[in-house]
């Protein structure tokens, strides 16, 4: 069995108490638990509340102890299994979901103008489904 058979990569949220700010989480998952992270989103707001989209990649045990470490600080930390779905059919081409896209992952192709879903760069934020006025853009579980 090779080193990489238990490789694995997840996306999580983890939602941030004001307490918990100024800790080094990150630092911890990367030091203590030997993965890598790739900080996909984050937002922390002025009453010190946040949260980071985290894709995570690294043994899969040491992925479970850093989940279990993160809730034991007081994290609340899910999993994300879902992912956005673009029908292309339904789609109006009206490019308000490119427009709100923060990954690109959803794009208008020059010189055509019409819009395109690369579902590798889709970070689930969510922001393309509530701009789509016609429901082209869901989320799949």
């Amino acid at each position: 069995m090779s080193s990489e058979d238990n490789i694995i990569s997840r996306r999580v949220t983890v939602r941030y108490s004001p307490g918990m700010v100024d800790q080094p989480i990150i630092y911890r998952l990367v030091k203590d638990f030997d993965l890598i992270p790739n900080i996909l989103k984050a937002e922390i707001n002025p009453d010190k509340e946040g949260y980071l989209l985290l894709g995570l990649s690294g043994h899969e045990d040491n992925y479970q102890r850093a989940m279990a470490y993160l809730q034991e600080q007081g994290l609340q930390v899910q999993s994300i299994v879902e992912h956005v779905r673009w029908d292309e059919e339904n789609c109006t081409q009206c490019g308000f979901c490119a427009g709100v896209c923060p990954s690109n992952a959803l794009y208008r192709q020059q010189p055509s103008q019409t819009v395109h879903f690369d579902c590798e760069k889709c970070i689930v934020c969510n922001m393309c489904i509530q701009a789509c006025p016609v429901q082209a853009v869901t989320l799949d579980f």
